[in-house]
């Protein structure tokens, strides 16, 4: 890692990080969002019957070994940084996925943490 780039190994646990956490978090809008979930109980007995929920807690379990993998080969310091990236995929794929409303704000915040993450992983 001296030459500033990080090693595919990183990168390849990084991004299938990125990928599982971001499809994990849509899943679990993905069911918390059903028009047909109804209230209360009725509504959590629906969610358990749904695929999204599942889905989305086999993403967190695949999730949490890749972070334990990712983890064991950077420093906690520059992981915790780059798990960042996690913040803009969810933003965007929420605005495509969900039609969330990115407000100027938010678009800054996405910015500043692609900028801090693309300094870390440079190592600039």
């Amino acid at each position: 890692m001296d030459d500033g780039a990080l090693p595919p190994l990183v990168m390849l646990l990084w991004s299938l990080n990125v990928l599982v956490d971001s499809g994990g978090q849509l899943a679990f809008k993905a069911a918390a969002g059903d028009p047909g979930a109804g209230d209360g109980l009725a509504r959590w007995a629906w969610m358990a019957r749904r695929p999204w929920l599942w889905l989305g807690i086999g993403c967190y379990v695949a999730e949490f070994l890749l972070w334990l993998a990712f983890l064991s080969l950077v420093p906690l310091s520059e992981g915790v940084l780059l798990g960042s990236i996690n913040i803009v995929a969810i933003m965007l794929l929420g605005r495509v996925l969900f039609r969330e409303r990115l407000s100027r704000m938010r678009v800054l915040g996405i910015l500043l943490v692609a900028l801090g993450v693309a300094v870390v992983g440079l190592k600039g």
